[in-house]
């Protein structure tokens, strides 16, 4: 009976070993690998990590750009939104230049205050017309200003246009470098078989991949501030001249 017995359960414990997954006679698959960037990226070659480093670095930077440039945007929209209501209303130049310091990050609150402080130099603190000299002269400055402030307007979108150009190009780069070793892999063990290749091409598609997600916010974000600054700046030509036609009057 006991050897009855202890055979029977021996077999029960083959059949579960059997019927396992993964079991010695159960014939069970592995699990597939699962995708794992940082794994990707941890087992790349130093010049792939060169250039991925070099990526986060430009996709950071984009993203401190598009922040520092939205808030500077936005804040030169409001006040000199306030700044033209302002302006529209005051009835002449000495009562407009009172209150200029509620109005710092306007741009066309600073064109004002230059044409204002030239009508006045012109003029010795007078408030007269002025002849054709003085008065090209108003315009002149009140040009010069407008241009300052379009250019000050436009600063560091040129690293985001830069960003969005060139981070393809950088990842292009780490990938066909990383398909290159790949190939000299295959060549060195003498086997082609897909898992033996598959590792190495897809750690340098990832290059391509984050020169992608650094470059694409870049280039809509530049297209974006780009539109809101010429937008501004044909209003800011319009108000230099403006404010060079009325002090030609006096500042009325």
């Amino acid at each position: 009976m006991q050897s009855v017995a202890g055979g029977a359960i021996h077999a029960v414990h083959a059949f579960a070993a059997a019927v396992q997954p993964g079991g010695a006679g159960g014939g069970g698959k592995p699990d597939a690998p699962k995708l794992d960037p940082v794994q990707l990226v941890l087992h790349a070659s130093a010049p792939v990590k060169a250039v991925l480093i070099v990526l986060v670095v430009f996709s950071l930077c984009c993203w401190v750009v598009i922040g520092a440039k939205f808030l500077h945007l936005r804040r030169a929209r409001a006040e000199s939104h306030r700044f033209l209501k302002t302006f529209d209303a005051a009835q002449n130049f000495e009562s407009m230049a009172n209150g200029l310091s509620a109005f710092r990050g306007s741009p066309f609150a600073r064109i004002f205050a230059t044409g204002y402080d030239e009508m006045m130099r012109m003029t010795g603190g007078q408030r007269q017309r002025l002849g054709d000299a003085e008065g090209t002269h108003v315009e002149t400055a009140t040009r010069r200003a407008a241009a300052r402030e379009v250019t000050h307007l436009e600063s560091w979108m040129t690293l985001l246009g830069t960003i969005g150009s060139t981070a393809p190009f950088i990842g292009l780069f780490g990938t066909v470098y990383g398909i290159m070793d790949a190939f000299l892999s295959i060549g060195n063990q003498q086997n082609a078989n897909l898992p033996v290749v598959a590792p190495k091409i897809a750690e340098a598609l990832i290059a391509t991949a984050i020169g992608l997600v650094a470059a694409i916010p870049s280039v809509m974000a530049y297209n974006y501030f780009a539109r809101r600054v010429q937008e501004l700046a044909d209003s800011l030509e319009g108000f230099a001249a403006d404010v060079a036609a009325r002090a030609k009057l006096g500042g009325i």
